[in-house]
């Protein structure tokens, strides 16, 4: 793939989206929390929403150059924070060792962590084309069908149908040795032994990309722990507390809004040293922003776990398959004894197997189960595919 092509997916909004070949949980991760992320890094680095960045109170013989200079240099330095009420240490140890690393940076690290969330759909995006199927044009093909003519809407399920077949035909195994029918025996437990002629290259690339997601979204707590001072894992619960023990919204010496700045400046032989008092507004916004993320990154974090553990239950059970065409049957009146229950496992397991069920519940997801219930009828109808003799 080309790196203009990578490019170009960036450039409309419906390929970044990726939204016709994923499920919910997925667009909750490269889509909505990108956007949001996206959103606070502008606004955090939009001097116009917070005023100036920082303000230290400097001494009265300062004049405006040199209030600019301690303006900047405790904004590049780092400031530290001390409460009101306990004296400032003495050693530079003391001090060092309560500076405020993280304020400057916060932009810049909140679109690296969009990009973490964006990177496994960029992922999927790039390679579930290599399984031989356009799974977006199938997803966006059959949902704009669901509003067309009676006409149209058949003849668009047939050519699904057909496209599908001949997919799912050319994409078997033509030969057989050791090492395919090893391949196959691993298929059994777990997609990830398998490629495309043993159907299942697309549901293992899937749940890698799943993988991805969970790992990401775990990560990015020990991110923000590593990022704001090893102390953010816990941080809902500490907001929570105070929130319950007070009753209000008390200050937070996670995001102190007045620090200490110390700076020396050379006058001839002699060097000045002087300790001012600065204000943060920007972590008045800080402060709220990373309280919102913590809340949100558990809720992604809950229901990326939840549809993972979904997804393998899916994968490791062929019962599964059988179970979700099943359904479709019975509700088309399709199923009247032992003998088409049977048909309906052989049509599930040997034609369409993981890749083929794994289409027709993205199909599902995006569009309707009416729609996919016609898709599945005509599958098993049409002439060209090898399944035809099984009713």
């Amino acid at each position: 793939m080309s790196v203009s092509a990578i490019l170009g997916g960036w450039a409309s909004y419906s390929k970044l989206t990726s939204s016709n070949d994923d499920d919910w949980v997925d667009r909750l991760n490269h889509l909505y929390t990108v956007i949001l992320l996206a959103i606070f890094a502008v606004f955090i680095s939009g001097g116009q929403y917070v005023g100036n960045a920082i303000e230290c109170w400097c001494p009265a013989h300062f004049t405006g150059a040199f209030i600019a200079y301690t303006k900047s240099y405790c904004w590049v330095k780092n400031t530290y924070y001390i409460p009101l009420d306990t004296p400032i240490p003495v050693a530079k140890d003391e001090r060092s060792s309560e500076e405020i690393t993280y304020y400057q940076w916060v932009p810049i690290i909140l679109l690296f962590m969009a990009f973490l969330f964006k990177f496994p759909a960029l992922v999927w995006r790039m390679f579930n084309g290599a399984s031989g199927i356009n799974m977006d044009k199938i997803v966006t093909l059959t949902a704009t069908t669901q509003i067309g003519a009676q006409d149209k809407r058949d003849e668009t399920v047939s050519h699904i149908a057909i496209y599908m077949d001949r997919w799912l035909e050319a994409h078997r195994q033509y030969r057989f040795n050791i090492m395919v029918r090893m391949r196959q025996k691993a298929s059994r437990f777990f997609c990830f032994f398998c490629a495309k002629r043993d159907g299942t290259f697309l549901t293992g690339l899937y749940i890698f990309v799943k993988i991805l997601f969970v790992v990401n979204v775990i990560t990015q707590f020990f991110l923000l722990n590593a990022f704001l001072g090893g102390w953010y894992n816990l941080y809902g619960f500490e907001v929570l507390e105070g929130l319950a023990t007070d009753h209000y919204w008390r200050d937070s010496p996670r995001f102190p809004k007045i620090t200490l700045c110390d700076f020396e400046i050379r006058q001839l032989q002699n060097i000045q040293t002087y300790t001012v008092q600065c204000v943060l507004p920007v972590n008045l916004f800080n402060e709220k922003i990373f309280i919102f993320l913590w809340f949100w990154f558990v809720f992604v974090a809950v229901c990326t776990c939840g549809n993972f553990l979904f997804w393998i239950w899916r994968a490791l059970f062929r019962s599964n398959r059988a179970s979700y065409i099943k359904k479709y049957m019975k509700v088309l009146d399709q199923i009247h004894g032992e003998e088409d229950k049977k048909l309906v496992r052989r049509f599930a397991d040997q034609y369409l197997r993981d890749d083929g069920v794994f289409i027709l519940r993205l199909i599902a997801r995006n569009t309707s189960d009416i729609l996919l219930g016609d898709i599945i009828l005509k599958l098993r109808v049409t002439p060209e595919s090898l399944h035809a003799h099984f009713w």
